[in-house]
This record gives C-alpha cells, structure tokens and sequence, in this order.
C-alpha cells in the first residue's frame, strides 16, 4: 500500500525497482500504530512526520538514484532525543536511516525500504568558538555555510568547503569524511576534527568531544566513525579546527589544449605558488560547455579541450594576485595554457568559481546523471574518461561524458548524462567495468562521496579479507542488531 502511495507522489523509482536482488532483512520489525504513538509523544510539535507528501523528500536524494519507502521522519531538536529514538529502536528491532542534508551522491543518505528516517537537521545549534585556539564546537545539523559565516566574524574558516555547503550539515561531512575544493591547503576534514559525541546504536552517548588539539591518551575512539556513513553510530556534536582566514584571495581561469598541460600547469602552479595555492580544480571541454549553457552564463575565456582554476590565498589581495601574474605569464611562456583570466574583484571571484562548483546542476539539467567519483594517478585521471567516452559510443540516448574534479587531489568526478532517464543498459556496461578499471590502476573507487547503497557490494575491489572482515567486526561491535544504515557500506547481507 505504501509504495503505491509512494509511486503515485513521485515518477522516480523504488530503489527496490532498481536494485531487485536486494531484500528487505527479516530480521527488522515492522512500523506500527504503537510505535508512531511513541513517536509522537516523544516528539511533539509534528516532529513525528507521516503524511506522505511530507515524507517525500526525506526518500529519495537529490540527483534521484534512490528511493524508500519510509513512513516516519523524525526530527529530534536534542542529544537526549536522539539518545531516546535510538534506545527504542534498539529494543524493538526497527531499522534506522540516519541523514544530514540529503546532498550525498553514494544513496547513503536515504532508506533502502522501510527504515525510519532519523533527520538532524532540528539538531542545528552552534556551540563555543574559541578565538585563542580556533576550535568550533557545534551541533550536527548545522549548515556548512552558516557555520562558515559564524567562523568568519572571528577571523577564522571552514576546512572544508564545497558546492553543497548552503545544504549540507556539518553532521553529514564528518560521516562521509567529505572532501571538497581545498583539501590541497587544509588536508581532509579527518585532520581537522579535533572531538565528536556520538550517540550509539543502543541510545547510550560516546563522549569524545575534546576540544585539544594534541591528546595522546590511548587508542582514538572518534576515528572509525569519521567517513564510516552513519552505520557505527549517529554523530551529534562536533569539535573542529577552524584555520585562520585570508583576507587576500585569487582566482585564475586558464585553458590549455590538452590534458599533459593540465598536469604540466599544476606542477608549475605548486612551483610558483608555493604554500599561498589554496585550490587546483580542472575541467574538460564538454563540462565546461554545459555549465556556460545551463546555468546561462558567459564565456571568460577562449574555448579550449580543458580548463583549469587555480586559488591562492595569502595576507594581502595584491600578494595572491601577484603570485598568479607570475604563474600565468610563465604558463604562457612555456605554452602550457592558451588563454587565461585573473579575477579582478570578488563578483568576477564568484562567477568563474561558480562554473565549477554548480557543476553538479548544470549536469542534472543535461538529463538523468550516472556519477562516479574516483582517486586515481594524475596521469591516468583523464585515460579513463576518455575510454568512457569511446565505451558510450554505442548508446544513442547518452548525451554527455565528462570529467572534472579536484585536480591537486587526484580526484576525478566522471559523469554520463543521459535521455529519457535512468537505463539499465547503460548501467551494466558501467559497472562493474569502471571500478575494475580503478582497481586495476591502484585508485580508488571512492575518493570522497562515499560508498553508500551504489558501491558497497564493490568495496571488495579495493579492500582486502582481512580489512572487510574487520570491518563487519567493528559494525557487530557497535552495531549489533544492525539496526542502523542497514545495506549499506559494508558488502554483506546482514539476514
């Protein structure tokens, strides 16, 4: 009755359409009318959501890959809520699907079934900013950018920035260890958490929310559940160190013919810049065609086969701009770029790094998306778009296969747009031949999104037996009901 409800709101499909050797485990209670009951005392003010058309949004993510069928949201406001939920849960053998911002690109952030969606996002409080040390404390569901301006009146940033940062919740990109455009200046946010509390599968709390920045008292408890995706436990505090801001930022946008002189122009820009480079992004023609039409903007630069941006940060605006003069005119010199431009003031900064970052759009605007996120070698990061590109050849309804990404990471994002929807063909002539390509090459087959529902079951690919059976270890220790991101991460059937 519910998928039909649920079918009937929405064209997308049920992740159980899509995925049909997957079943939902007996071992999980059914919700029922005394368990809504106990809900909704326990959170009143319609903080127990049902109505369909509410629930919604809470089941299927943004880019429509995944689909549930939940038929409770709950929205606590406190730690003891969350504590209360889980307590419950635990005794009573129901199945939970943690969620942030409902911005991840891995189906991790959404039900498989019929799991109860546990929303953080009323958990939204920020907490003490200590000047002298910069450490932040905040609750989980506060959004990235609103704590960014919060950081920002002190003199301090994020370590973490990325295209979703008006969505995502701090919450979510401590439990996908999300990694963003400048990682080449402050390291993964792995490095800049500093504390967590976490409420466990059983409701009871796991204080390690220590605001020191050295604490060499025995084994790191916070660590397993950085970038482990909410099937350990729920984050619900934070600790992080926030770096001081630098009040002067530039931005250069450069194109180069082909992709051996993106690398050649990233070396020299880690030459030149020096410890001022902040950000190395690149784009391929096709991307960067496809930004400049569907989000309506206009060409900064000659076309070319690639594009890349380069960020330097320093005390004084003239420093970084200084820096990049000197990086485009030794590029040009050398022929690695063939056109290029500096931004000039803070509209023009916005603008060109707006063609990166609303890339994401600009590609669900082109059609339905097949999105893979990839570490690889510098020099085999564009190889395997390019034998994309050639494997696509064959379907008439794909439209687009790009590649962009976090160059100075070795982060390759490759995107098939297609047609008239999702296609199962298209889909196995994908998987799993793109990871096994990955695999080949020692990358890996998540480089920041996460595995999700959508890479699990490949995980072996790069883990070896006795990683994933420490693994399945760690989830039964503190998980042992496997109530919590059932399906999820790790490739076993949990019956």
């Amino acid at each position: 009755m519910w998928s039909q409800i649920v079918r009937r709101l929405s064209t997308s499909p049920l992740t159980r359409e899509r995925h049909p050797k997957l079943r939902r485990s007996p071992r999980y209670a059914t919700l029922g009318d005394k368990d809504i009951s106990f809900f909704e005392r326990l959170l009143p003010g319609g903080r127990a959501i049902t109505n369909p058309d509410d629930c919604l949004p809470y089941n299927i993510d943004w880019i429509k890959t995944c689909q549930g069928q939940s038929q409770l949201i709950l929205r606590p406001k406190t730690v003891d809520e969350v504590q209360a939920v889980l307590r419950y849960c635990h005794e009573r053998q129901l199945a939970v699907c943690p969620q942030s911002g409902n911005t991840g690109l891995a189906g991790g952030s959404v039900p498989v079934f019929d799991e109860i969606v546990l929303s953080l996002r009323s958990l939204n409080s920020i907490g003490d900013f200590d000047e002298n040390s910069g450490v932040l404390i905040a609750d989980a569901g506060c959004i990235l950018q609103t704590l960014d301006t919060h950081v920002q009146q002190f003199g301090h940033t994020m370590p973490l920035d990325l295209g979703a940062k008006g969505s995502c919740l701090i919450g979510g990109n401590v439990a996908t260890n999300a990694g963003g455009i400048r990682v080449v200046r402050y390291g993964s946010l792995r490095s800049a958490v500093l504390g967590l509390e976490i409420v466990l599968a059983d409701g009871s709390l796991l204080d390690c929310l220590t605001s020191l920045r050295k604490d060499n008292t025995g084994i790191d408890l916070k660590q397993p559940f950085i970038g482990s995706e909410g099937i350990l436990g729920i984050i619900t505090r934070v600790a992080l160190a926030c770096p001081s801001a630098m009040s002067g930022v530039g931005l250069g946008f450069f194109s180069c013919s082909s992709f051996e002189n993106i690398l050649s122009t990233m070396r020299l820009a880690r030459k030149i810049c020096g410890e001022t480079l902040s950000a190395i992004e690149f784009l391929d023609e096709s991307t960067y065609n496809l930004s400049l039409k569907n989000l309506k903007k206009n060409k900064p630069i000659e076309s070319n086969k690639f594009y890349i941006l380069v960020e330097t940060m320093s005390s004084t605006y003239e420093q970084a701009k200084a820096t990049l003069e000197k990086l485009a005119n030794s590029a040009l010199e050398k022929e690695f770029i063939t056109d290029g431009t500096l931004a000039q003031d803070l509209t023009q900064y916005k603008d060109l790094w707006s063609i990166r970052e609303r890339v994401p759009e600009a590609l669900v605007a082109d059609g339905y998306v097949f999105k893979y996120d990839f570490s690889l070698p510098p020099s085999r990061m564009y190889k395997l778009v390019e034998e994309t590109q050639e494997r696509m050849k064959q379907f008439s309804n794909v439209r687009n296969v790009t590649g962009f990404g976090h160059l100075g990471d070795q982060n390759l994002h490759l995107n098939i747009t297609v047609k008239h929807g999702y296609s199962d063909e298209i889909k196995h002539a994908l998987e799993p031949w793109l990871y096994e390509w990955v695999a080949k090459e020692r990358g890996s087959i998540s480089a920041e999104h996460g595995l999700g529902l959508h890479k699990s079951k490949y995980l072996q690919l790069n883990k070896g037996k006795q990683s994933l059976e420490l693994m399945k270890q760690m989830k039964n220790m503190f998980d042992p009901k496997c109530i919590l991101n059932p399906y999820k991460v790790i490739p076993y059937q949990i019956d």
